[in-house]
């Protein structure tokens, strides 16, 4: 059986229409360094846009999602 990449695997997810955070990804396909698939999908062409969302301790993370 062929192993499927983080970044396939993510770039998968977000066509489904949904948006990513690094938690997300983690728990989807162990991926601890998302900003640097997220940086290669966007070179390889993806318009995907980054949002900076608060958590309940002041300090904030990101969540990307595909534009539509």
């Amino acid at each position: 059986m062929a192993k499927v990449s983080q970044k396939k695997r993510i770039l998968e997810y977000l066509k489904k229409g949904k948006s990513v955070t690094p938690i997300d990804a983690l728990n989807l396909c162990g991926c601890f360094r998302l900003a640097d698939v997220v940086f290669r999908l966007k070179k390889d062409g993806y318009d995907i846009t980054t949002k900076m969302v608060p958590n309940a301790n002041g300090k904030a993370f990101a969540s990307y999602r595909l534009a539509d």
